[in-house]
C-alpha cells in the first residue's frame, strides 16, 4: 500500500465508523451505493459491468480514484449474470439479451398462477426449507433444469463453481480499493427479512398478498421456518472485525405493500430476533429501507441504541431524525430523481438542508436515497460529494486513529428456534453415518470433514436465494 493511500484509508475508516457509531467524526462521510452509475462514470455499458464482474470491479476502482468517497461497495452491480445464466434463473432479464445493453438487469415478477412456489407447497417449505429449495424451487426457477437432465446437472456444477469464483474475487477487490485508492469497503454479509423473501423469490408479490388475507397462519409458519436459515447466513457472513455493517435490503414489508398489522404480526417478529442476534455479537445492521417506512419508525426505535444504521429512501428525513436520530446513525435522503434530473444548484440546496437537519450532531452518512443506477448524472453526484466535503465539516483535522469500537451489546443473543434439521446443514452427519460401515479410524475427523463440505451445498442454495 502506498503511504498516502494508507493514511487516507485510516482517516476514511475512522470517519465512516465514527458516524455509524452515531458519533461526530471530522466531517460527514460520503458512502454512495453506486451500481450501474459506476459504469457510466467509467465508460462502460450496463451489460459490461453486469456480465463481466472484472469490468464491474474496474469501474468501481476508477470511481474510487476519481471521486472523494469514503466508502463504497466493491461491486454494487451484485447480480453477476454469468452466474445467473449458468444457473438458468428465469427471474432475471439480462442487459444486452432480454433488455438493452444500457439497461440494468431486471427482476421478473412471476404470474400469479405460475409463482416460483405454489400455494399448496407451503407445508413442503415449512417441513424442510433446504430440501424444498433443491427439490422444488431450483428446478422450477432454472430454465437449464427444464431443458434436460444433462443440462440440469451441468448447470448445477457450473453455477456452484461460478459462485465460488465470484465470492473469492471480492477479497482482492477490497484489498485493491484499500491499496490503490484508500477507500473502505462499505458493507459485509447478506440479510433479508423472511416475509420479503417470500415475496421476492417464492410467491411473488401478488401471491403473497392473497396469502396474507386467506392463509396468514401458513405465511407466519413459513417465515418462522425461513428465519433460522436467514439468521445462519447472516451470522456467518458479517464482518468478523465488527467495523462495517451487514445490510438488509428491505423490499415489500412496509405499508402500503402490506398492512400495518401484517408488519407487526408477521414481518417484524420474524426479523427482529435476527437483528438482535447480530447485535448481540457486536455487529451493526444497515436498514436499507427502500420505499417509505415511516409508518414503522416507532417499532425500529425500540431496538437497542446503536444496533442499526437507518437508510432514508422515500421517507421524511425530518421525521426519521425526530424518531431515530438520537439512537441510530442515519444515511441517504438525496432523491435519485434529483440526482438524475435536477440541477447542481438544486442538489446543493437539498444536501445543505439534509446536513442542517439531520447531521448537526454527527451520526449521518451522505448517500443517495436508493442504489444509484445509470440514470444518475455524473455531474450531480460529483456536486453531492464535493458539497458535502466543503460544507459538512465538524473539525479541520481528520483522524487516522483506530475507529471507535461498537458499544457493548446489552442483550443476550436471542434463541432462534430451529427446524427438524438445523440451519447450516443439508444432509445431517447422523443420517450419513447410518449408511457407512463401522468407522475404524477417527470418527470426529470424519464428521468434521463431512459437515464442512456439506455446508458448501447449504451456502450455495441459500446464496442463490438471498444474493441472486
Amino acid at each position: 500500500m502506498k503511504p498516502d493511500s494508507e493514511l487516507l484509508y485510516a482517516q476514511r475508516l475512522n470517519r465512516y465508523v465514527t458516524a455509524m457509531r452515531n458519533q461526530k467524526p471530522d466531517r460527514v462521510p460520503v458512502r454512495p451505493f453506486a451500481a450501474e452509475f459506476t459504469a457510466v462514470a467509467a465508460g462502460y455499458t450496463a451489460q459490461q459491468v453486469t456480465h463481466d464482474y472484472n469490468q464491474a470491479f474496474e469501474a468501481v476502482i476508477r470511481c474510487c480514484s476519481d471521486f472523494d468517497w469514503d466508502a463504497v461497495v466493491p461491486n454494487m452491480v451484485y447480480v453477476w449474470t454469468g452466474l445467473t445464466q449458468s444457473a438458468g434463473l428465469r427471474y432475471y432479464a439480462t442487459p444486452g439479451v432480454e433488455v438493452g445493453p444500457e439497461v440494468g438487469f431486471q427482476y421478473r415478477e412471476p404470474e400469479l398462477e405460475n409463482a416460483w412456489m405454489r400455494r399448496e407447497e407451503y407445508d413442503e417449505l415449512i417441513e424442510d426449507p433446504v430440501a424444498f429449495l433443491y427439490n422444488t424451487w431450483l428446478p422450477r426457477v432454472s430454465a437449464e433444469a427444464a431443458a434436460s437432465e444433462y443440462r440440469k446437472s451441468v448447470a448445477l456444477v457450473k453455477s456452484a463453481w461460478a459462485m465460488a469464483n465470484y465470492f473469492t474475487a471480492f477479497g482482492p477487490q477490497v484489498e485493491r480499493m484499500r491499496r490503490e485508492t484508500g477507500t473502505v469497503s462499505a458493507i459485509a454479509g447478506m440479510l433479508k427479512a423472511p416475509l420479503d423473501l417470500l415475496a421476492d423469490k417464492f410467491r411473488g408479490y401478488l401471491g403473497l398478498a392473497y396469502d396474507l388475507r386467506e392463509i396468514p397462519e401458513k405465511v407466519l409458519a413459513a417465515c418462522n421456518a425461513l428465519m433460522p436459515h436467514i439468521a445462519h447466513v447472516a451470522l456467518t457472513s458479517m464482518d468478523p472485525g465488527r467495523m462495517v455493517p451487514i445490510p438488509i435490503w428491505m423490499h415489500r414489508g412496509c405499508v402500503p405493500f402490506v398492512s400495518y398489522n401484517d408488519f407487526r404480526e408477521l414481518y417484524w417478529p420474524t426479523l427482529r430476533p435476527v437483528v438482535e442476534a447480530i447485535w448481540s455479537r457486536g455487529n451493526q445492521v444497515l436498514f436499507y429501507a427502500e420505499g417509505n417506512w415511516d409508518a414503522h419508525l416507532d417499532e425500529f426505535a425500540q431496538l437497542p441504541a446503536g444496533c442499526i444504521i437507518y437508510h432514508i429512501d422515500r421517507g421524511d428525513y425530518r421525521l426519521v431524525h425526530e424518531k431515530l436520530g438520537g439512537k441510530f446513525c442515519l444515511s441517504g435522503g438525496v432523491p435519485n430523481a434529483l440526482l438524475a434530473f435536477g440541477t447542481p444548484r438544486q442538489v446543493k440546496a437539498h444536501c445543505k438542508d439534509l446536513i442542517d437537519t439531520v447531521a448537526q450532531d454527527g451520526g449521518y452518512i451522505m448517500d443517495a436515497s436508493a442504489i444509484m443506477q445509470n440514470d444518475a448524472s455524473v455531474e450531480n453526484v460529483r456536486v453531492m460529494t464535493d458539497f458535502t466535503r466543503e460544507y459538512g465539516v465538524y473539525s479541520a483535522q481528520p483522524s487516522s486513529a483506530p475507529p471507535p469500537p461498537p458499544p457493548e451489546p446489552r442483550i443476550a443473543e436471542p434463541l432462534i428456534p430451529q427446524g427438524k434439521i438445523p440451519a447450516g446443514v443439508c444432509l445431517p452427519w447422523e443420517t450419513k453415518l447410518k449408511e457407512l460401515p463401522p468407522i475404524s479410524g477417527d470418527p470426529h475427523l470424519c464428521r468434521r470433514i463431512w459437515q464442512d463440505v456439506d455446508s458448501l451445498a447449504y451456502y450455495y442454495i441459500w446464496h442463490l436465494v438471498l444474493s441472486f
